[in-house]
């Protein structure tokens, strides 16, 4: 079999939804706008593309990667439309590794669009009526249970996290202010800016700007401002999850290209990095929060990896309590950890999101020299996933 490698990788900044620098530019121009800049970084003649694959989440339906294709000038080139949930992206670029592997498919653009300030809203005629509507109305994860409720991922993630591993409010808040204060550290740095493709947007007065930092984390985030947030189910005894500890809602694109290494070494390409391996796990939605350990547990066994011969980690911050777990039950080192913030600063643009990490986590590794990364997430409905990959010297 062939083995996937990545030749280009890049993303938009993160905007924060509904009231950030995207909130009025949609998923379909986010799109093509990242599937060029991908196709572009690749080197690749566009005649070997066979197929765009993007997370869609709460988009309204439709196979946006066929838009994105046909706008980046891939007109021989088809469109799917993948959702698992908040691992969308990630599940993408797995998609794309393995039919690349199995020799069906040459190249493939994978990745994930997320524009959280302009998703449509849908409704439904309840059953058993004939006027009464849902409205707004949303498919569910799961079938709703107390403890797992299908709407409310503060319980069915965050919660059964703290609950799983112990954590206190005090351990969730002080993953948060970390992982705000890295990201900005990698801002001010300048750790990003290889990786981010420009936005031009057009403000409602007409005038047009360049959006290229991410604009979620917070430079003014403390321990004393986080512990003073009220949990947002304070009646549930215990409760520790708060807005201040929890991910963002919002907006973003991200893209990879992905083929063979046989392919790349044709066309004079170095590859970024080569895909090692992917796994993905189902766990009873009351475990959503915990669900990356399995599915790091599985990644390991199939590539033959062990915890020391990873470098770096992103278990992506749904909830602080999710990266905190993780790090928890598999004896992770914390400075391995999210070096670069996660959910909780940079935001979590859901069906980007997981494009977004193995991009970012390609960038870091080529900084620090090589090595290897796993990125990991939860998704609703009781599912997470992981992905390995290798940057070499």
């Amino acid at each position: 079999m062939s083995q996937p490698v990545i030749l280009a990788a890049c993303r938009t900044a993160i905007g924060t939804a509904r009231k950030g620098t995207l909130r009025d530019t949609t998923a379909f121009e986010l799109a093509p706008l990242i599937v060029s800049e991908a196709v572009r970084r690749s080197k690749l003649p566009v005649e070997v593309f066979d197929d765009v694959i993007l997370g869609e989440v709460l988009a309204g339906g439709g196979a946006i990667a066929r838009y994105a294709a046909l706008e980046a000038g891939l007109t021989d080139v088809p469109g799917v439309a993948l959702n698992r949930h908040c691992a969308s992206g990630l599940s993408s670029i797995a998609m794309a590794a393995g039919s690349v592997a199995a020799g069906m498919d040459r190249a493939v653009v994978a990745g994930g669009v997320q524009s959280s300030s302009t998703a449509p809203v849908s409704k439904r005629r309840t059953p058993g009526t004939d006027d009464e509507w849902e409205d707004p109305w949303m498919s569910p994860t799961h079938v709703s249970t107390p403890d797992a409720p299908n709407r409310d991922m503060t319980i069915t993630v965050g919660w059964s996290a703290a609950k799983s591993a112990g954590i206190t409010r005090e351990e969730a808040d002080a993953w948060a202010l970390r992982s705000h204060q890295r990201a900005i550290r990698s801002i001010d740095e300048g750790h990003f800016v290889d990786e981010i493709v420009p936005v031009k947007v057009t403000a409602r007065d007409g005038s047009v700007s360049v959006f290229e930092v991410d604009e979620h984390p917070r430079r003014s985030s403390s321990l004393d401002a986080l512990a003073n947030l009220k949990p947002l189910h304070p009646e549930i005894d215990g409760f520790n999850v708060t807005a201040g500890n929890s991910s963002g809602v919002n907006d973003a694109a991200a893209a990879v290209v992905v083929t063979s290494a046989e392919l790349a070494a044709e066309h004079g390409v170095e590859p970024l990095a080569t895909i090692l391996g992917w796994a993905s796990v189902g766990v009873d939605p009351s475990l959503t929060g915990t669900a990356p350990v399995p599915a790091i547990q599985k990644l390991l066994e199939r590539t033959g990896l062990t915890v020391a011969d990873v470098d770096l980690w992103e278990i992506n911050e749904a909830f602080a309590t999710v990266a905190v777990a993780t790090t928890k039950m598999l004896g992770l080192d914390p400075e391995r950890v999210n070096v670069q913030g996660s959910g909780c600063s940079l935001g979590h643009p859901v069906a980007a999101t997981g494009a977004r990490m193995i991009t970012s986590l390609i960038n870091e590794l080529r900084r620090r020299g090589g090595g290897v990364a796993i990125a990991s997430m939860c998704a609703g409905g009781g599912m997470g996933s992981a992905m390995a990959i290798r940057v070499s010297a």
